[in-house]
């Protein structure tokens, strides 16, 4: 694989971060990662992973639309899909490093992990951004589970969420 593009030579160039997860649903957790991402960076891409051996909660299709709806639309973020490493995303992308969230220990463990991965594949560092207090016990995985139990999840997704979407 290549170098990062964001060098000290390229001081001028945009700051571009990537955002990659499944998004299986696109929360206000995942929200509230862009949006102060984007005070980060000039872009941030939400960058859907496509795993064919695994099926979603929502098709490939549908995460990308839901993400559109909600937060799509903003001015320097941009949503793709990819299948692949991670790290070869990033770099295609044009991406000078990685984003993630963090809402526990657990998480934080995971990320420090795929973090030094990611950095021994492509070089790319990963800035982690902590969970809003009030968002950190919000995940795709609660939302499934309730919503597929017939509860109501609407607190837990963005305001422009499609929840007609949802199987």
């Amino acid at each position: 694989m290549k170098t990062s593009q964001c060098t000290d030579n390229n001081v001028n160039q945009r700051r571009v971060a990537l955002f990659a997860g499944s998004f299986d649903p696109f929360t206000r957790g995942h929200e509230d990662i862009v949006l102060r991402a984007l005070q980060l960076f000039d872009e941030v891409v939400v960058a859907i992973g496509v795993n064919p051996d695994k099926q979603g909660f929502l098709t490939v299709d549908q995460r990308r639309q839901w993400v559109d709806v909600c937060i799509g639309w903003r001015p320097g973020v941009r949503v793709v899909t990819f299948d692949g490493l991670a790290a070869q995303a990033a770099l295609d992308l044009g991406a000078c490093c990685f984003v993630k969230g963090v809402r526990t220990m657990q998480d934080f463990e995971y990320e420090m992990q795929m973090a030094q991965a990611n950095h021994d594949l492509c070089g790319l560092d990963t800035v982690l951004l902590y969970t809003a207090p009030q968002l950190a016990h919000i995940s795709s995985s609660l939302v499934r589970q309730l919503h597929t139990l017939g509860q109501d999840v609407s607190t837990y997704l963005p305001g422009a969420a499609p929840l007609r979407m949802l199987p």
